[in-house]
């Protein structure tokens, strides 16, 4: 039997200029604060936050130091404070926003440690529900995210400004 699961916002990538070129998630240069094309809710001179355009969970973030580094070594102490600063708001407005029962908070080191993009370091933010882990993803190996990510992005920025 054919199973057809529709994700109309997917047509944006697809139809979506392709570049083999840069990191996903390294910023502009001179850009401070959001960027509504690349899903940022806020960035500083340090770190910056970015909604997860293939989320684990409706509002799965991900926060990131601006410079390009690929481990926590290899970010200055700075940077990781700053990291571990952008994370701790990050659970507090998503407590306003969506009430989770838990987050999920963590760090995937290197390619075999399930790094989509091991060369620039990042930090999932995720938040967790009761019984967000039902049949659906058990047994039709589907995850369902409630909301349009572009909605969540526009309720998300309003509480990050």
């Amino acid at each position: 039997m054919v199973e057809t699961l529709w994700a109309p916002w997917r047509m944006e990538y697809i139809l979506s200029p392709k570049s083999g070129d840069g990191c996903v998630f390294c910023l502009p240069e001179n850009h401070l604060g959001p960027l509504p094309s690349r899903l940022v809710l806020c960035s500083d001179k340090l770190v910056f936050l970015v909604m997860n355009r293939y989320p684990y969970n409706n509002a799965h973030l991900l926060a990131a130091p601006r410079r390009h580094v690929a481990t926590l070594s290899e970010a200055t102490s700075e940077e990781r404070g700053a990291l571990i600063d952008l994370v701790a708001r990050a659970t507090d407005v998503l407590t306003k926003y969506c009430h989770p029962d838990g987050f999920n908070i963590g760090i995937n080191q290197g390619l075999v440690a399930g790094a989509g993009v091991a060369d620039h370091l990042h930090m999932h933010v995720t938040p967790r529900f009761n019984g967000d882990t039902n049949y659906m993803t058990v047994l039709g190996e589907t995850r369902v995210i409630p909301e349009h990510i572009l909605k969540t992005y526009e309720k998300l920025l309003g509480l990050f400004s």
